[in-house]
């Protein structure tokens, strides 16, 4: 298929790189003239600005828009919203609120132009694993463009099936994508995932800080233990209940610097935390622990913890995200 790629950063690129390398088509734009260039050496089509890359899309059009949510994303797609054509399809694979897509899900139709939200999760591995995604928007055109998720999505690979699935069920959830239903839907799973994401860090993070500090001066002499940490997060890697991609991430942070030295432990939030915690304050929800661990981030930003530079160093080697100072 042909798809137009609007945002070459951390995973916009590896998503064009990624289809190109399964015969896809690819046109891309972003204002950093580099990354662009770099796409087209690999076999992309350039676009110098968003028409220009419309141009070079045959109808049915799909432009996948990859930037932080937030007002470039409600720019690039207002002004996409006047460049294409009915029976085009925008598709926003960032971390936009849910509300959002609703929105501009209705003033698109107006135009007969489709919407397609996706929540994408893969990070900075994306290229080599695949990418989880969540679908929200109209069930056939998710079902016209279904080479393109099936392509970026991990695939069965050497995961177990999950015993007692019966074979009724949609396939693609096996493949690591699934189609949730109306706009919105589909970054609505994805901002709960995040939300427990948060969780599952924090946890981790606060486990690991009881391990480090157990040799503390402040403990009588005979209940002191050196701890090896990073032996800890690679045992439980292997066999353990607690174990997954995340503590292995854990791992290797922990194995490259054990004092995690180059963290300052202030740890930043996307957005999908808070509103996770907003929507559970609508829905009436108990969420004592993903509320807890959004606090957290905020106590990381005045003095920092053990445990919070492990939360960065978790967040880096997942999502390449840098700690800002």
């Amino acid at each position: 298929m042909q798809l137009g790629v609007i945002g070459l950063g951390r995973m916009g690129g590896n998503i064009s790189l990624r289809l190109m390398k399964a015969g896809h088509k690819v046109s891309v734009f972003d204002r950093n003239a580099a990354a662009v260039q770099k796409l087209a050496k690999e076999g992309a089509t350039s676009g110098s600005d968003l028409k220009s890359l419309v141009e070079t899309l045959k109808a049915p059009r799909a432009v996948w828009v990859m930037l932080p949510s937030g007002a470039i994303t409600e720019e690039t797609i207002t002004e996409l919203g006047t460049l294409l054509q009915p029976g085009d399809t925008i598709i926003d694979g960032g971390n936009t609120f849910y509300k959002d897509d609703i929105r501009r899900a209705k003033a698109l139709a107006a135009k007969k132009i489709h919407y397609v939200d996706v929540g994408t999760s893969g990070g900075v591995w994306g290229l080599e694993r695949g990418y989880c995604m969540m679908i929200g928007g109209p069930a056939e055109e998710v079902k016209r463009l279904d080479p393109i998720f099936k392509t970026l999505a991990p695939g069965l690979g050497n995961i177990d099936r999950t015993e007692g699935r019966g074979k009724n069920r949609d396939p693609r959830p096996e493949e690591g994508y699934m189609y949730v239903g109306p706009a919105g839907s589909g970054h609505f799973v994805k901002m709960v995932h995040n939300g427990i994401e948060y969780g599952l860090m924090q946890a981790y993070a606060e486990g690991f800080d009881v391990l480090a500090n157990k040799s503390s001066d402040a403990l009588q002499e005979d209940e002191r233990f050196t701890i090896n940490i990073p032996d800890v997060a690679e045992v439980w890697r292997r066999g353990s209940v607690v174990s997954s991609w995340l503590l292995d991430l854990t791992a290797s942070a922990l194995s490259e610097n054990e004092t995690l030295s180059e963290f300052s432990g202030h740890v930043d939030d996307s957005g999908e935390g808070r509103w996770t915690i907003e929507a559970a304050i609508e829905e009436a929800v108990p969420v004592p622990v993903l509320s807890a661990s959004l606090f957290a981030r905020f106590r990381s930003r005045s003095g920092n913890t053990f445990g919070e530079k492990l939360l960065s160093a978790m967040r880096n080697k997942f999502g390449g995200h840098v700690e800002q100072h």
